[in-house]
């Protein structure tokens, strides 16, 4: 339809049709059981009219019912517009890929590029529209549970990620690819800085730290032509997202020329009375309407309140029709008005979905997205060996994540079953082993079984409810039970392997002294088979950390990007009065950037050509890496830089550029990075976004913790 159409469609539509366009109800309210819709129908005061007319679905899935719901939908409605659905596609649709944490850590844009490919492909073929992916909140305190869906402690990485995660689910044009689908980046704005690491709790930072750290993976997906915002629960000084015209309307239409859909997060609306910046509903949809909210995801404000609030301050009735015609922007965008039932087919669904192909790409991205944190050695495990694979997470399923909506535990690879395709001699347990509280019958047996080995895989870590949404936890070491177990086995075995599950960064304390740790995340539907390969050495590990391992949870936040301090560690000849701590160390116990490989590399000097750089000139830095191994591997070299005199404090260092080097066993190469001005930019107190003149080192290294300095300047 063109714009000529679009908008002759909206002047036809009467106020509760226009109303009705920015409702999102979930997909409870069109089943065909009476009393599964007419509950949550009473409980929200809506009517059978407001559901039959809301622009968009929550959670539908599945190509037969979506086609059923969306013939039935144009039937009621009395213009005949289609309906759009909407849902929580974060890391894949049933091919479930590592959670996107994880695949931060692979540092693979191409793999995450298509991921985002294939869970837009099962999606679309389902009859899904929109994915509420990517996140692109940044996170620095694991202590909250949902940075298992942030790729990372970076601006520059998170941006990348987001980028790739846009691109690959939108294509070119969605609209004439019905195999890809819109995306909504998240959480708009600061989500991620919650305030101790808690669930949708307070965040207080100044604007400009707001631009410098959280606000560029957000503009990189809307440079990348992200179709939909969601907002965020927190407040963004002092003013929750969903009520905040300066973040909505400002900065993020205004100032970031987003123009499509923003859409709050689930309740978000209505809790603005709860925040108590809102007196009532009422009040409430007023403040998310003045400040740019399109979609009210479900909740009732708009349905009850807007049409009298139009009729109080008429000049709202513009702001109506301009969330309005978004709405119907992006149904035309994708498509739906020429083919209402775009993309779901229920005999294509049966073939492609948890296909082999897909399958096969989600074990390349958990291989990609785990980190080979210690090794003594013990690592890879040797031929003939005995081997014993024991603890809660060996034959757990339960390796999907807490955001897998469609993905199925049982269609899962657990570790047993991909550690028994290469040796078949494993010993394994035949008892339920818990997370929590396992049996002392299964603690037992497991013990015994190693006692019996030469080498132990102790999987341990989390349970997928631990971490996610609504887990925030202030202790983020592994439960006591497993400790126990850890020291039972050590105790009788002194070769053990410690392989983690889990969503966010954790306190190892305890579990350090084990020979090797391998962070497999939540892995995904192939992660058995994945850990595998890379346990008894088919594949070389390569990923790389995204986000920080603390020491432990008593310096939380931690990240490598801090701000200098007036009296830093390691630097006064004055032991004492310094920013430290006095029973802990201040650096990570694994930094960003940091991860292990078979290979052994070696940096050389670090060359620049020049060591004055002018505004429009370029400086390359090169460096020689070798592989002194005999092993084949891959290695992520790493750029930082640092401003060493800036108008506000900088950064220690900031990662600006990456390489990710195949490097045969034996062989060298020179890599080369340019560095130009643009990078040397930064957010002012004046919110001005500029270098400065003076001099900055460069680094490179294989992670933020190890590198080797060079020093140039900046003549403007």
């Amino acid at each position: 339809m063109k714009q000529d159409g679009l908008v002759r469609l909206l002047e036809s539509m009467t106020m509760d049709e226009k109303i009705n366009q920015l409702i999102q109800l979930a997909a409870t309210f069109y089943s065909e059981d009476s009393k599964e819709n007419t509950g949550p129908i009473r409980e929200v005061g809506l009517t059978e009219e407001n559901v039959w007319n809301a622009g968009s679905i929550l959670g539908q899935s599945g190509a037969a019912e979506s086609i059923k719901i969306q013939r039935k939908y144009m039937e009621k409605h009395r213009l005949g517009v289609p309906v759009l659905f909407m849902a929580d596609v974060i890391h894949g649709f049933r091919t479930i890929f590592p959670i996107p944490l994880a695949l931060g850590c692979s540092w693979d844009l191409e793999m995450a590029e298509k991921v985002a490919e294939i869970s837009a492909r099962e999606a679309s073929v389902s009859g899904v529209h929109v994915v509420f992916s990517p996140m692109a909140d940044l996170v620095r305190d694991p202590r909250w549970g949902r940075v298992m869906e942030s790729t990372g402690e970076d601006p520059l990485l998170n941006s990348f990620f987001a980028t790739a995660f846009v691109k690959g689910y939108q294509g070119k044009d969605p609209g004439k690819e019905p195999e890809r689908v819109a995306a909504c980046v998240k959480h708009y704005a600061g989500y991620g800085a919650v305030s101790g690491g808690r669930e949708y709790n307070t965040v207080n930072m100044s604007e400009r730290q707001l631009r410098e750290s959280y606000l560029s993976a957000y503009h990189a997906a809307i440079e990348a032509g992200v179709k939909v915002v969601m907002t965020s629960f927190n407040t963004v000084d002092g003013i929750p997202a969903t009520g905040n015209a300066w973040l909505l309307r400002r900065l993020l239409r205004e100032e970031q020329k987003f123009e499509g859909i923003i859409i709050s997060d689930w309740g978000a609306v209505e809790e603005l009375t709860v925040h108590a910046v809102a007196k009532d509903r009422k009040e409430a949809a007023l403040l998310a309407l003045k400040a740019g909210v399109d979609i009210e995801m479900m909740t009732s404000c708009y349905a009850h309140h807007l049409e009298e609030l139009a009729a109080e301050e008429p000049s709202l009735e513009t702001l109506l029709d301009q969330a309005v015609m978004r709405v119907l922007k992006l149904k035309n965008d994708l498509g739906l008005f020429e083919d209402p039932f775009r993309g779901a087919d229920p005999e294509k669904e049966e073939r492609i979905v948890l296909c082999q192909e897909h399958r096969q790409v989600a074990r390349e991205a958990a291989l990609k997205s785990i980190v080979l944190l210690k090794n003594d050695g013990i690592l890879p495990v040797k031929e003939g060996v005995q081997v014993a694979v024991i603890g809660p997470g060996a034959a757990s399923k339960d390796i999907l994540g807490a955001w897998s909506w469609q993905g199925r535990t049982q269609e899962a690879v657990s570790m047993i079953e991909g550690a028994k395709k290469i040796d078949p001699k494993i010993l394994t347990g035949s008892e339920p082993f818990d997370y929590i509280a396992p049996s002392a019958k299964a603690v037992s047996e497991a013990v015994q079984l190693a006692e019996r080995s030469e080498v132990v895989i102790l999987a341990l870590g989390e349970p997928a409810w631990m971490s996610g949404e609504a887990a925030s936890r202030s202790d983020i070491r592994l439960p006591e039970s497993q400790l126990e177990f850890f020291r039972k086995v050590r105790k009788i075995n002194k070769n053990v392997i410690v392989v983690l599950y889990n969503g966010r960064p954790l306190d190892l304390q305890g579990i350090n002294d084990a020979n090797g740790i391998v962070e497999a995340w939540f892995p995904g539907t192939e992660g058995g088979h994945a850990l595998a390969e890379v346990l008894w050495g088919k594949f070389n590990p390569c990923g790389r950390l995204c986000m920080s391992f603390p020491e432990q949870a008593g310096q939380l936040p931690i990240y490598y990007n801090a701000d200098n301090t007036g009296r830093p560690a390691g630097i006064s000849a004055e032991p004492k009065y310094i920013s430290k701590y006095l029973d802990v160390a201040n650096e990570a116990k694994y930094a960003f950037g940091f991860g292990l490989s078979y290979s052994e590399f070696h940096y050389g000097q670090l060359v620049l050509d020049k060591n004055v750089l002018a505004s429009d000139g370029r400086i390359s830095a090169t460096i020689e890496v070798e592989n002194r191994s005999k092993a084949d591997g891959l290695e992520t070299v790493q750029l930082y830089i640092r401003d060493l005199v800036g108008e506000v404090v900088r950064p220690i260092k900031e990662l600006k550029d990456f390489r990710r080097l195949a490097l045969p066993a034996g062989q060298k190469c020179k890599v080369t990075f340019t560095i130009e001005e643009s990078m040397l930019r930064y957010f002012h107190s004046d919110q001005s976004f500029t270098s400065d003149a003076g001099e900055f080192d460069v680094m490179i290294g294989p992670d933020s913790a190890n590198l080797t300095t060079q020093r140039f300047r900046l003549i403007k």
